[in-house]
């Protein structure tokens, strides 16, 4: 493999890299939504059994499903989060790897 077939390899590494980044951080916005709806969710039930608001069965079946939607949304986000920054460190991993192979001259 010659330097050139390297850098082109680099450069769709370096490409991946950063969609796989996005990615992570659309994770990261996610998260937050989801972890914002489970709080919410249970703070609306709390508040109906309480008797803060007035009770209504249809309140009370939308604030627990929002809850559990938000805490399910979290762990199917915490798991792709985590495929994410695994296949991140794998293609920087292997990014490192040509750059290792290749014959590099120091500039003074």
């Amino acid at each position: 493999m010659t330097d050139l077939s390297n850098v082109h390899d680099i450069e769709k590494l370096e490409a991946r890299i950063e969609a796989l980044a996005e990615k992570a951080a659309s994770c990261a916005k996610i998260a937050l939504i989801a972890r914002a709806a489970a709080v919410i969710g249970a703070v609306w039930a709390l508040a109906l059994f309480t008797g803060v608001l007035f009770f209504d069965p249809v309140q009370m079946v939308a604030s627990i499903t929002l809850g559990l939607g938000g805490i399910v949304a979290m762990g199917s986000n915490a798991s792709t989060l985590e495929e994410t920054r695994a296949a991140i460190a794998e293609a920087e991993a292997e990014r490192a790897s040509l750059i290792g192979k290749m014959s590099l001259r120091l500039v003074d």
